[in-house]
């Protein structure tokens, strides 16, 4: 076997080890809560001395802890690339502030989502509303990307949003939680990039004709300044997809 060949079968062995690694790492991200090393070897389908080595590996980068009690959890790495997620994006900085304004405006709970891989949708920020019933969305749930109004926007491509037409709002009723609904329209950064979906949810009685038409002008300007915040450029026209 020449040089070469060798090379790439060291470097795929490399790539295998750290997607290994990073199912650990999803697993116990997961669970949210301690797990022992047979439940990580149950949740990622690897043997447990495989499991054992990957944890050694992660725990010298400071990315899993091994508590006292023989159980694994997420360590001090985790919390700080969290934080420079946060910090990279801004969104909270510029977000929150306007999910706050749509809660003061009387509107159903806001939330904002962006793409986790081609079947899941991640909730990065949620405020609950000052409505009396709300749905169960809060922040760092996996929604399916395939269901809901913050789904449909998420499937968009970029090119989408160069048609002046492009239907902003999107709606969904009873499609993820047969008892909810949500309307959705997307945060734009620059280059026309799609960098996520300000979703306003709750219970179906929420969302009577009325009420989408009172609530989509406040999203659609929610949605405009976020895109400006954020470093995109303010659309205009609201359609209703």
């Amino acid at each position: 076997m020449n040089d070469k060949a060798t090379n790439y079968e060291a470097n795929m062995a490399g790539v295998a080890a750290v997607d290994k690694a990073m199912r650990v790492v999803v697993a116990l991200e997961a669970a949210r809560a301690p797990l022992r090393l047979s439940e990580i070897a149950a949740a990622t389908g690897l043997y447990k001395s495989a499991v054992l080595r990957l944890l050694a590996s992660l725990e010298k980068c400071g990315l899993v802890v091994r508590r006292s009690d023989s159980a694994y959890c997420l360590g001090n790495l985790a919390f700080r690339l969290g934080r420079a997620f946060d910090s990279s994006f801004r969104f909270r900085e510029h977000l929150l502030p306007l999910m706050q304004k749509l809660v003061d405006a009387g509107a159903p709970s806001p939330s904002f989502h962006i793409v986790h891989d081609e079947a899941t949708r991640f909730c990065v920020l949620r405020l609950d509303s000052n409505h009396s019933t709300l749905d169960r969305v809060r922040a760092g749930d996996l929604l399916p990307l395939a269901a809901g109004a913050a789904g449909k926007v998420l499937r968009k491509v970029p090119s989408d949003f160069l048609a002046d037409q492009w239907p902003w709002i999107h709606q969904s009723r009873g499609e993820r939680d047969p008892s909810c609904g949500a309307l959705s329209a997307p945060i734009i950064g620059p280059g026309d990039t799609l960098l996520g979906a300000l979703s306003l949810s709750g219970p179906l009685a929420q969302f009577t004709d009325a009420s989408v038409e009172f609530m989509a002008p406040l999203l659609i300007e929610a949605c405009q300044q976020g895109s400006l915040a954020l470093g995109g450029r303010a659309r205009h026209g609201v359609t209703a997809g």
